[in-house]
């Protein structure tokens, strides 16, 4: 089986979160013996966890990604699940996001003759969706049974422009703010005896909206408050609203952390009266530049594809930052990210046949 012919494999199981639609029974089937297949299933979640010892060294390099997909939608001009090739190209859902890193990974760890220690392989059905009982349980697990790896590749699509032109040695973590402004209902002809707590909020909005926490580094840009929904009243012309809520997301660096926002909200809203909470959905991290698996990855993909590519900690999450959370080095490589999880999604078998290539050098010169 080629490696085409795998990633065609892959994109016809229909895994829409939280199911593996069947697919990982065929991963470790394509695997074989030679690999030993863990069950870390937690709830309606599905991970496994492969591994290949070469030898007793105690290097360990993981790759990892999931089996998931958001649903196809509306309006392809293919079946989003054939996987038919046109052109040289593939149109499925799942192409980029990310069975094409699954299918590389897969087939460059199966065909692999030699390593220094020990290769892993570990997915999960749950990426797209909370992640509650994702890749976060199968870790605590492998923490426990002293199998953390050392070093983590997460097959996601990160290239920019051309393959190969980026990796990502890190991501943004994600705070999201709840505010409550409370004001005093009443007539819109009588102002003076309401409390309107839009004219409350309307001359430190401007204060509050796109402004940087912090001003960004070598690795992050500044840590913006995004302002993304503010309603509140009773869509009517002549009732002033009883309270107004607005909800934001910061998308930050390594240098502003929850309390720094918390900090921040609380100081521009002294002396209204309000109720005000954040929640963590990811924390950020970076992996050294001077990393082995940075550089090691960095001559793979020169020797490969004939390009230099760059470090980049751009985009939204994905279970890298579980690696980072457990002090793995982890790094993210994969096909040009341009049309993940939209309708006519789709990547080139040229990419994938190189990014098999990539994996299958990294490994043999790690």
């Amino acid at each position: 089986m080629t490696v085409i012919e795998l990633f065609q494999k892959l994109l016809r199981y229909e895994s829409i979160t939280p199911n593996d639609a069947g697919a990982f029974e065929f991963i470790e089937e394509y695997l074989g013996d030679e690999w030993t297949c863990i069950n870390i299933d937690r709830e309606d979640t599905k991970n496994r966890f492969y591994y290949k010892k070469f030898n007793n060294k105690a290097q360990h390099l993981c790759f990892a990604g999931h089996i998931d997909v958001v649903p196809p939608g509306e309006g392809w001009h293919v079946d989003p699940f054939a996987a038919d090739i046109i052109d040289g190209v593939i149109t499925a859902r799942g192409t980029q996001d990310m069975k094409s890193g699954d299918a590389a990974f897969l087939y460059a760890c199966k065909h692999a003759k030699n390593f220094d220690g020990m290769l892993s392989i570990l997915m999960t059905s749950d990426e797209e969706g909370e992640g509650t009982f994702g890749t976060i349980k199968a870790l605590e697990y492998l923490k426990e049974h002293n199998m953390i790896p050392q070093y983590a590749v997460v097959a996601e699509p990160t290239c920019e422009d051309v393959f190969g032109d980026a990796i990502k040695v890190g991501r943004r973590g994600s705070i999201n703010g709840y505010i409550t402004l409370q004001g005093k209902q009443g007539h819109a002809a009588y102002p003076e005896k309401c409390i309107n707590p839009v004219h409350q909020i309307a001359p430190i909005l401007g204060e509050i909206a796109g402004y940087n926490l912090d001003n960004g580094d070598e690795y992050f840009t500044p840590s913006k408050l995004v302002v993304t929904d503010i309603r509140g009243g009773m869509e009517v012309t002549n009732v002033t609203p009883d309270n107004l809520k607005i909800m934001f997301n910061v998308r930050n660096s390594t240098n502003t952390v929850r309390g720094d926002v918390e900090a921040f909200i609380h100081k521009k809203l002294e002396g209204l009266t309000y109720d005000f909470r954040t929640t963590q959905g990811s924390f950020p991290f970076v992996t050294n530049k001077e990393s082995k698996v940075v550089r090691a990855m960095e001559t793979s993909i020169e020797k490969v594809l004939n390009i230099k590519t760059k470090h980049s900690t751009a985009g939204g999450t994905s279970d890298a930052r579980y690696f980072g959370s457990f002090g793995i080095e982890a790094i993210e490589f994969g096909v040009i990210n341009d049309t993940i999880h939209s309708v006519g999604e789709r990547t080139t078998v040229k990419e994938v046949e190189g990014l098999t290539d990539v994996f299958e050098d990294l490994i043999k010169n790690f």
